[in-house]
């Protein structure tokens, strides 16, 4: 086959899938026979490519043109006026004006992104020519001690990503002895707004599979669990075909690479529960029970699955792994801040001209994220506030808009990094109403297994309706406050825990909101 002068990449993910993907590619096909260019343009299917919101997403290779809301409708036109007489389409193109660049995948410091939307996360040709498996085939060929393995991640100074931030080689460091280990992979993203490990496991599906390989030879597991949410379809689809390819390449199971390593992995979906998200309620969901989140101590890496010892990581932390093993941790500490280092992947969205997928190193300032990658507000509206890691994070102001996005600068705002999501509200927004959404969701999603949170969050919900109808008192947010503290402190897991920061951020930064609806109506009763 001649060598192809162009590329046309369709990025496939769930959203794309229902905006018609598929009916665009054929599309592609037919209008390129047509005119004559089938063997002068390649399309290809890659992952996600950071654009949210926008249907089907094309990008043209070389001229690095991004369309988006495309139909089999606009197909003819791109072929004509782009492809076949180097004219851009311009009503179709994302990032025009002054928010072009904003989606720009070459701005970004990409580590974790490194291959999504370069490669078909389809072929395992590709993946490998892109740098898949060279980290653990050196550990295998250099018979690299486990030990040394994790040391080298402490000094990485990776921190989980998942929300907690612990210190990945320190949990893997405390992985109790036994006969029996395993690795788990957390990818049962739950979070409202968080769609990051998604587009991970969409756009680059080998890499998980290498970083759970690199901690089962550091800690000695043979086996290892992706416990992925249920709805997340096109992922289960492309990982389980990542893990057959690897298997048949020899890259999995029995002897991995002709060594005296072995290890394989198998997926296990979830059912939709968020309390899931929690390592030990996943870890019993695994085992077919009931998804209770456990008592702790004993912590997974002591008595996990099966009671074994059991590594449990999230997606985008695993997904650091193979990097940092290839490149060093020296290498890694080069991005991000000292206490901080590397990047971290954020899903922007809400009221933001681009809406989507970034990665940017630790430390990066929310303003710069928001202006420079988001777009700024749209409609040339104000900012009025983020709400930072989800349903569990934090709301900030303006005032906060200069905070260093790492694990500690957050915090001067009583503020948490969390999963990533970013919700950006413009100056039409009601936090009332923001508040009252998120508690009605910890309501539904509470398991009900320990009081605090079972009656805690119903407690809530019921003054959250009391004030947004304009019949709550000062005696009311007191309370809140009071019941989301206790909560903290008395609940078994991070759900009944977490109600306490989107509460008292929402209460503290916009205080003011919330009294103007006391008293609103005259027929409350006492």
């Amino acid at each position: 086959m001649p060598r192809a002068r162009g590329h046309v990449l369709i990025a496939v993910n769930e959203e794309a899938l229902l905006a018609g993907a598929r009916q665009v590619g054929r599309a592609l096909g037919e209008h390129l026979a047509k005119e004559g260019l089938a063997e002068e343009i390649r399309v290809i299917e890659t992952g996600d490519v950071g654009v949210a919101g926008r249907g089907v997403v094309l990008v043209v290779y070389p001229d690095g043109v991004r369309y988006g809301n495309v139909t089999p409708h606009d197909v003819g036109e791109i072929v004509r006026e782009h492809l076949l007489k180097g004219r851009p389409v311009e009503r179709l193109r994302l990032a025009a004006g002054a928010a072009r660049g904003a989606w720009s995948v070459e701005r970004q410091v990409r580590i974790v992104l490194e291959n999504c939307g370069r490669i078909d996360p389809e072929s395992l040709d590709e993946a490998i020519a892109a740098g898949a498996y060279e980290a653990i085939a050196r550990l295998l060929e250099t018979k690299r001690p486990p030990a040394d393995v994790i040391a080298e991640v402490k000094r990485s100074g990776l921190r989980g990503r998942g929300g907690a931030g612990f210190p990945t080689g320190l949990k893997w460091s405390f992985t109790a002895p036994g006969d029996r280990k395993y690795v788990v992979c957390n990818a049962d993203e739950g979070e409202p707004g968080t769609f990051k490990d998604r587009l991970i496991l969409e756009g680059d599906p080998h890499r998980l599979l290498e970083g759970m390989m690199i901690a089962a030879y550091a800690v000695g597991a043979r086996q290892g669990y992706v416990y992925v949410r249920g709805e997340y379809g096109l992922s289960i689809r492309r990982l389980q075909k990542a893990i057959d390819d690897a298997r048949a390449a020899g890259l999995l199971g029995e002897r991995v690479l002709e060594s005296p390593f072995s290890f394989d992995v198998e997926i296990k979906k979830g059912a939709g529960a968020y309390v899931c998200g929690e390592e030990t309620s996943l870890i019993e969901s695994i085992e077919g029970k009931r998804g209770y989140p456990r008592l702790k101590p004993p912590y997974p890496g002591a008595a996990g699955l099966w009671k074994k010892p059991t590594v449990v990581n999230n997606v985008e932390t695993l997904a650091n792994v193979p990097p940092i093993l290839l490149r060093g941790a020296d290498w890694f500490r080069g991005f991000g801040t000292e206490k901080s280092p590397g990047t971290k992947v954020y899903t922007i969205l809400g009221h933001v001209r681009n809406p989507g997928l970034i990665e940017v190193e630790m430390g990066t300032p929310l303003r710069t994220i928001l202006d420079e990658y988001g777009g700024g507000v749209r409609d040339g509206k104000r900012f009025k506030a983020a709400l930072l890691g989800g349903a569990a994070g934090a709301v900030i102001g303006a005032q906060g808009l200069d905070v260093p996005m790492d694990f500690d600068g957050p915090k001067e705002y009583a503020a948490v990094l969390g999963s990533g999501a970013i919700l950006v509200l413009d100056e039409d927004s009601s936090i009332v109403e923001l508040l009252h959404g998120i508690l009605r969701f910890f309501r539904h999603e509470s398991c009900g297994q320990c009081a605090p949170c079972r009656g805690g969050t119903v407690a809530l919900v019921e003054l959250s309706e009391r004030i947004r109808s304009g019949c709550g008192t000062r005696d009311d947010l007191d309370r809140m406050v009071h019941i989301a503290k206790a909560m903290q402190a008395a609940s078994l897991c991070p759900l009944g825990q977490s109600p306490i920061l989107p509460v008292q951020t929402a209460i503290n930064t916009f205080h003011g909101e919330f009294e103007a609806r006391f008293a609103e109506r005259g027929d409350c009763k006492a």
